[in-house]
């Protein structure tokens, strides 16, 4: 297997990172739902942790995207 066709294997495995990282805010955000309908007083606590779980797992989802990006164009 040549260098050329490795990256495009390696961009295709990346991308594939960046679709799962939609997998991962919808369980985020599915689970907030159902924490908050079990104890609506919780919900003020899960507020900020819902928002960074969601910022964390965007930052992987982009920075797959990237690589992908970057091994496919180069």
């Amino acid at each position: 297997m040549d260098v050329a066709t490795a990256a495009k294997i390696g961009a295709g495995l990346a991308a594939m990172g960046a679709g799962m990282a939609a997998i991962g805010v919808g369980s985020i955000f599915g689970q907030y739902l159902n924490g908050a309908v079990r104890n609506p007083e919780a919900d003020a606590k899960m507020g900020g942790r819902l928002i960074f779980g969601f910022a964390v797992t965007e930052a992987l989802g982009l920075i797959a995207a990237v690589v992908a990006l970057a091994l496919a164009f180069s």
